[in-house]
């Protein structure tokens, strides 16, 4: 029997090493991926033009924090690596560049703007580096057959434009639609899904004034669109420009239909700089629920939020929506992140971002809901209607998909 003794011992050593063996085997890594760190790349414009949406940025780094001081994902602390393009295109490749080849991130994570996005597509799919959850809503982020590690996360622009194509028809079927537009991918996405919304009736816009967005101030724009005998106006614009429309039109007494891009829909980042007084009986639409909302207060999920901002950000502005809609895409991003577990390709990353299930991050309204698939790369498609009053929005009417055969 004493003889046995050393074999059974030598055996169960075996069968421990085979089994730990098996267990690292499991284990699958790519650059920017180890037993310990994540490292997530992120492209915004915290200087330029579009500098209001780098507190998206500022909020995502937050919610990281957070999520390492509870312990990480499966174990792995999240290093986050977040570059100022100062929305300049070219600046965004240079920045992409060295997020890839010199930091050597696992992906490239919520980078902002159609126009610095565009164009590091390309680059990013070459390389094949998961380019998600693109913040920006252009349709050009589903097209997982050309760009299969390309995926947008908020409506797209196009869908956007349709429900207010929809919502126009139907409340004002003889309208005289104006429309200013940033002149890049952003604002011809946005005309273009007007224009198919409205079909055989596209000639009610009457007038579409683009700019760019080195111009110092749209005012001229809006004089000549009111000149033209504009009784809807919609305003594609980012924060700083969408702000000083709303100033333009009180100045001249001008008041059309006034519709805002949801980009520009934030309380504390457009409306309050613009003067609520300026700003009462605008319509925009809505996916996330608005922090600066009373109705929101016992709502489980925004209470999450409150608290998260309280603790890890406060300094943020909780008004401003860029800071709920931080919140939602990096709790997005998390989701993929465990939905992966040891298994940290960028392969399965991608894997996993097309396989969401009805994932409703807190910050999102009631019913709207994250869903993904490999052929489907859209993840959010709904929004509901919303008109401001007094200091914050109303939501009306039902939530709404923005396809045209509805």
């Amino acid at each position: 029997m004493r003889s046995e003794r050393p074999r059974i011992a030598a055996l169960a050593t075996a069968v421990v090493l085979l089994t730990s063996g098996a267990t690292l085997a499991q284990k699958k890594y790519d650059p920017g991926a180890t037993d310990t760190e994540i490292k997530i790349g992120n492209i915004m414009p915290y200087s330029g033009p579009a500098s209001a949406y780098g507190v998206i940025g500022k909020t995502e780094q937050a919610y990281f924090d957070k999520i390492n001081a509870e312990g990480g994902i499966n174990g792995r602390k999240i290093k986050f690596i977040s570059y100022d393009d100062s929305y300049s295109p070219p600046k965004a490749v240079e920045q992409a560049r060295k997020l890839v080849e010199s930091d050597g991130v696992l992906l490239i994570f919520n980078s902002l703007g159609t126009p610095s996005n565009s164009a590091i597509q390309k680059y990013l799919n070459a390389k094949k580096v998961p380019q998600l959850f693109v913040a920006s809503g252009a349709s050009k982020w589903n097209d997982p057959k050309r760009f299969p590690w390309t995926m947008g996360w908020q409506p797209s622009y196009q869908s956007e434009a349709h429900i207010y194509a929809k919502y126009i028809l139907k409340e004002k079927p003889n309208a005289k639609i104006g429309v200013l537009y940033q002149n890049d991918d952003f604002g011809k996405d946005y005309l273009k899904g007007l224009k198919d919304a409205l079909g055989n009736k596209s000639s009610m816009i009457v007038a579409a004034e683009s700019y760019e967005t080195s111009e110092p101030s749209i005012d001229d724009h809006v004089v000549k669109l009111k000149a033209a005998g504009v009784d809807v106006f919609i305003s594609v614009t980012t924060p700083k420009f969408a702000a000083q429309a709303i100033k333009k039109l009180a100045e001249i007494d001008w008041h059309p239909m006034h519709i805002v891009s949801n980009v520009s829909a934030s309380v504390g980042g457009v409306l309050k700089p613009a003067g609520f007084e300026n700003s009462q009986g605008i319509l925009s639409s809505a996916y996330a629920k608005d922090a600066s909302d009373p109705q929101w207060n016992n709502d489980p999920g925004m209470k999450k939020f409150y608290a998260f901002m309280e603790k890890y950000y406060p300094d943020g502005n909780k008004l401003d929506g860029s800071t709920v809609y931080g919140y939602g895409a990096a709790q997005t991003l998390v989701q993929v992140l465990k939905q992966c577990g040891d298994d940290l390709t960028r392969e399965n990353v991608m894997k996993q971002a097309a396989n969401l299930k009805d994932f409703q991050p807190d910050t999102l309204l009631p019913g709207v809901k994250v869903n993904t698939s490999p052929t489907d790369f859209a993840p959010l498609k709904q929004l509901q209607m919303m008109r401001f009053k007094g200091q914050k929005w109303e939501l009306f009417g039902e939530i709404l998909s923005g396809k045209l055969s509805e």
